[in-house]
């Protein structure tokens, strides 16, 4: 499998999101992907991308894409994700380890900023096109995403 980096333009993105701090977790990631789509499904919107998110030190969000018009529900935050630069990477992690894709787009970034190609890294995020848990064609492409600054 080919693993190669770009720095592309992410379109914004309409998410219902939940976040949390604290240790990282697959299981509690997992519940709350589950609790964010359920919230969606009985309101009788559509989802989109999944989002997972690491926005500061030990925290955490979840976020699913939805499309309609919807009102928060405690504790379920609806916001939208701004269109933004990003180094982007797709892979099957399955095949290729995440700790080697996180590894290598650490690297390039490191050597975009110092060629002068960006100013500055962001946070970064894993993107799925659907369940990752469920949907094998969504967890083959996993897409990771830092956000950069030129």
């Amino acid at each position: 499998m080919v693993v190669d980096f770009e720095i592309k333009r992410s379109p914004a993105y309409r998410v219902a999101s939940l976040s949390w701090t604290g240790p990282w977790s697959e299981r509690r990631i997992r519940a709350q992907f589950d609790r964010v789509a359920k919230w969606a499904r009985r309101h009788g919107l559509r989802t989109g991308r999944w989002i997972f998110r690491e926005p500061g030190t030990r925290a955490w969000e979840v976020s699913i894409e939805i499309r309609g018009s919807a009102r928060a529900e405690s504790p379920i935050r609806i916001r939208t994700l701004p269109a933004c630069s990003v180094a982007s990477v797709v892979f099957d992690p399955n095949v290729v380890s995440p700790s080697v894709v996180y590894h290598g787009v650490n690297d390039w970034l490191r050597w975009r900023r110092r060629d002068k190609t960006i100013r500055s890294v962001g946070s970064y995020r894993e993107l799925y096109a659907r369940d990752p848990w469920r949907n094998p064609s969504a967890w083959a492409r996993t897409e990771v995403q830092v956000v950069v600054r030129k």
